[in-house]
């Protein structure tokens, strides 16, 4: 009995003197890819101008919520927040990260600011960033600005110097999009209400701790401003508001259920343990802390859209702009060309409810404009996303009414798909005939369509199979195939044809366009696009051997300086700064040399996060999480080489040991045995696994052990 009551009371004091474990939102930094690159090795190119960095914004949001209070250093930049910027033009609160949103800017302000001069110096010795949270010192007006937020409100908190009246400036007409009309009002003796109507009308509630003395108009040309001025009060200003794109009222209902009656430490406590709980869904072990710290900010990063849009009674305003309640929580369209590469397998893989009401918002979508399946900025994506979340077991949306208008993309020539019927006709999209064109020339972006088209069709074509529709499972897979027309024997790449079927001459197979022939690409960008029929792919070659040096060739070819938008951060030709070749790298899988990827993988896991003299750049656009989820996925082994498929190619993780705990219950164990980065075994349940992918439903049922030796 003794023995027993010395065993318990050592094992209570070792468990007493155990470190603490460190929360995962400590190794999150939300300035993470808001700086931007300048040095010409890391770009690849002189830069002239400031580059396009990740377009990310620094302030609180919760995970795919309706608000994101953030500062703006410059309206009309990519997400309003440079990390070299030296002023804050305000907080707004929306955000993407794509030169748009920014709704309603608000500042704090002493005295009468006039509309061309009312922004503050600040510096980053006293700014701080959290998930969840934002802090930054306004230098001019001497007030401390703290910011955190719930799904649809946010809690400003501005502590003013001794004596100084406190004030607000509101400046309605400026967002980063076209401000059509705005109204900010007094609605009660501490409340003050309002509207900016863009693209979307984004309806505000706001209760103050103190009186609301008046709203003052301060003019200057065409330009306006409105000052909120508040009474005495003690300690700092608070400011509760919530938001809602459906109606003031729904704005303070919003409040009234997320917010109101909490103080700032119960929001932003609640905001830390909201981010914990994700975060925790994937936990690692091993790995250095600078690796754990990008990976964590990577995963944070990955879920901040799509956003949410309906308000806490379940309203939300459709396309047709009626109010409308029919049971799922309505979210903007993804970033479909860039996320549907890894992130929106990624968020229905963690928050499988929040994908299928993304599903559900975009088929609502699609049914009410014509019929087609909502797209965005290129190709025709939805269709690997919803067949990706089917085929991994979702069953939270209604599928066939998904699949009606994903195919109705593939088969009638709509918005979704431009020159459809030429690509079914002919096998591929012809390119316009252009003398002499350059970077920006407008055309058809054809030979991205083709490839892209072809991967979509196979999408849809698996979303068929699993639904039993036979007859349109097989002519989608016969069209999957279309993409070889475009192959050119002579250059071992794919390239433009002519209306005529001819091959574009000249062909310069490393200039960049924008939209002609490639989107965002040059040659070597889109040379390797065939996730789903690899193999196809290198039977187009003469041999294995040949397919492998013009591999090589594309890491190896130096980029000859060219300074184009969106292109950065090269291996040879290779371009992780922007999206279309990321799943190039894994390509040595299939000519058995497994370990040239991983040597490649583990140089961009390296190189191309945590960027520049701060430690904050990120090689590219962020895209909406799609750089982020990259990392995510590799980071702990597996990638989603081919999103529609509900398998994951094997990578070697950064870390010894990862569990994941997926959204449906289902939990996750990847184990790196060994300390080389050959794979030289994989199993999966105790069961050596037959290639290099493994399943998604094989991971539900057993551990996946990676091992590995040296070279």
């Amino acid at each position: 009995m003794l023995k027993s009551r010395l065993c318990i009371a050592f094992f209570a004091f070792a468990v007493g003197c155990a470190p603490a474990q460190k929360p995962l939102t400590d190794y999150v930094n939300p300035m993470l890819g808001t700086a931007t690159l300048w040095d010409s090795v890391d770009l690849g190119f002189k830069p002239t101008k400031r580059t396009w960095g990740a377009e990310v914004f620094p302030g609180s949001s919760l995970p795919n919520a309706m608000v994101q209070v953030s500062p703006v250093t410059k309206f009309h930049s990519g997400a309003g927040y440079q990390y070299e910027d030296s002023v804050i033009y305000g907080f707004t609160h929306t955000n993407k990260g794509h030169w748009n949103l920014c709704h309603i800017p608000l500042l704090p302000v002493t005295g009468t600011p006039t509309p061309g001069d009312y922004c503050s110096p600040f510096s980053h010795e006293r700014e701080s960033a959290a998930p969840g949270y934002y802090q930054v010192f306004l230098d001019r007006y001497g007030v401390d600005a703290q910011l955190s937020s719930t799904l649809r409100c946010a809690f400003h908190k501005y502590t003013y110097p001794a004596g100084a009246a406190a004030s607000l400036l509101a400046d309605l007409q400026r967002s980063n999009e076209h401000v059509r009309a705005w109204d900010i009002r007094k609605e009660g003796d501490n409340v003050f209400a309002g509207w900016q109507q863009t693209g979307e009308k984004m309806y505000f509630y706001a209760v103050a701790n103190r009186p609301v003395t008046g709203i003052e108009p301060v003019v200057e040309g065409d330009r306006e401003v409105r000052i909120v001025r508040f009474g005495e009060g003690d300690g700092a200003l608070e400011l509760r508001i919530g938001f809602s794109f459906v109606s003031e009222k729904n704005a303070r209902e919003n409040l009234e259920a997320e917010m109101l009656g909490k103080s700032f430490a119960e929001v932003r406590s609640e905001a830390t343990a909201t981010w914990n709980d994700l975060l925790g869904r994937i936990r690692v072990e091993g790995g250095t802390e600078r690796e754990k710290g990008l990976f964590y900010s990577s995963l944070y990063r990955s879920f901040l859209w799509p956003a949410l849009r309906s308000d806490v009674n379940g309203e939300f305003t459709d396309v047709d702009g009626k109010v409308i309640n029919p049971g799922f929580r309505y979210y903007t369209g993804p970033s479909y060309w860039d996320d549907y590469r890894n992130k929106l397998i990624l968020l229905g893989m963690l928050a499988p409810d929040v994908a299928a009401d993304v599903i559900s918002s975009d088929t609502d979508k699609g049914e009410k404009r014509g019929g087609f399946m909502p797209t965005f900025f290129h190709g025709d994506h939805a269709s690997a996303f919803v067949a990706g979340t089917y085929l991994r077991g979702n069953r939270g949306f209604d599928v066939n009414r998904a699949y009606n208008l994903v195919l109705r993309n593939a088969t009638v020539q709509g918005p979704s798909r431009p020159w459809l019927d030429e690509y079914i006709a002919k096998g591929y999209i012809s390119e316009m005939d252009v003398e002499n064109p350059v970077t920006w020339t407008v055309c058809k972006a054809a030979v991205t369509k083709t490839l892209e088209y072809s991967y979509d069709d196979y999408a849809v074509a698996l979303l068929a199979d699993a639904l039993g529709d036979k007859e349109n499972h097989d002519m989608l897979m016969k069209r999957t195939s279309n993409y070889k027309n475009l192959f050119d024997p002579s250059t071992g790449l794919m390239r433009g044809r002519l209306e005529n079927g001819e091959w574009i001459t000249p062909f310069d197979d490393q200039y960049p366009y924008y939209e002609y022939m490639y989107r965002e690409a040059n040659a070597w960008q889109q040379a390797f696009f065939a996730p789903h029929d690899t193999e196809g792919l290198i039977g187009l070659f003469p041999s294995r051997e040949a397919f492998g040096e013009q591999l090589d060739k594309l890491f190896s070819i130096p980029w000859k300086g060219y300074e184009v938008d969106n292109l950065s951060c090269f291996i040879g030709q290779y371009c992780h700064g922007n999206q279309p070749d990321h799943s190039f790298p894994y390509l040595y899988y299939f000519i058995g040399r497994q370990e040239r990827s991983q040597e490649l993988l583990d140089y961009i896991l390296d190189r191309f996060y945590g960027m520049g003299p701060e430690g904050l750049a990120l090689c590219g656009m962020d895209d909406a999480g799609e750089m982020s989820s990259w990392y995510v996925f590799n980071a702990i082994g597996l990638y989603t080489y081919s999103p529609a498929d509900p398998e994951y190619i094997v990578t070697v993780p950064l870390f010894d040991k990862v569990q994941v705990a997926l959204g449906d219950g289902n939990r996750w164990t990847i184990r790196h045995d060994g300390q080389g980065r050959k794979i030289t075994g994989i199993t999966c349940g105790g069961k050596p696994v037959d290639g290099w992918f493994v399943s998604h439903d094989a991971l539900n049922k057993g551990e996946l052990v990676i091992t590995t030796s040296e070279k």
